[in-house]
């Protein structure tokens, strides 16, 4: 996706100020209202940002690394809240620049960690799925999906929160 001056500006404002709501991107871009920031991320950036677990607006890591030299200062290290079985998968899963695996080796990747309770290969799927869409793991397309970091493991930050997925 290729994007135009204005909206790369406005990504470089995302990620400076992530995590960040609407009213604050609305004073950033001088717009009229919240839904006018929402339809323009929606339009126009709708690659490069997710929302967290507050709905807060955050950079995809494609994001920070495309815009990330035009932003003053450093990037932040993308901070990720993840309830227990996502942290514990983000610590088992392969680094970005490795080989991917399976949701079935994920899990024997846990049960050898010792994650209690221990999940079944559902849960482990299902966290899975939530991580792609934060941005923190990418699925690489095989006969059987398989998984690995989308960022390198010293670029995350991970909260662990209590409850559910």
């Amino acid at each position: 996706m290729t994007l135009s001056d204005e909206a790369r500006e406005r990504l470089a404002d995302v990620v400076a100020l992530q995590p960040t709501k609407n009213a604050e991107l609305q004073a950033q871009w001088e717009m009229d209202s919240g839904s006018d920031v929402h339809q323009y991320l929606e339009s126009e950036l709708k690659d490069y940002y997710y929302r967290n677990e507050d709905s807060l607006i955050c950079a995809t890591p494609e994001a920070n690394e495309l815009v990330g030299d035009e932003v003053e200062g450093e990037v932040n290290e993308q901070v990720v809240k993840a309830p227990p079985l996502q942290a514990a998968v983000i610590d088992v899963v392969p680094d970005h620049d490795a080989e991917p695996q399976s949701v079935v080796a994920t899990l024997h990747a846990l049960r050898e960690a010792g994650f209690e309770p221990e999940p079944d290969v559902d849960d482990v799927r299902s966290a899975l799925r939530s991580l792609t869409e934060k941005g923190v793991v990418e699925r690489v397309q095989k006969t059987v999906p398989t998984y690995r970091l989308a960022v390198e493991r010293d670029a995350l930050d991970v909260e662990r929160i209590d409850g559910d997925e």
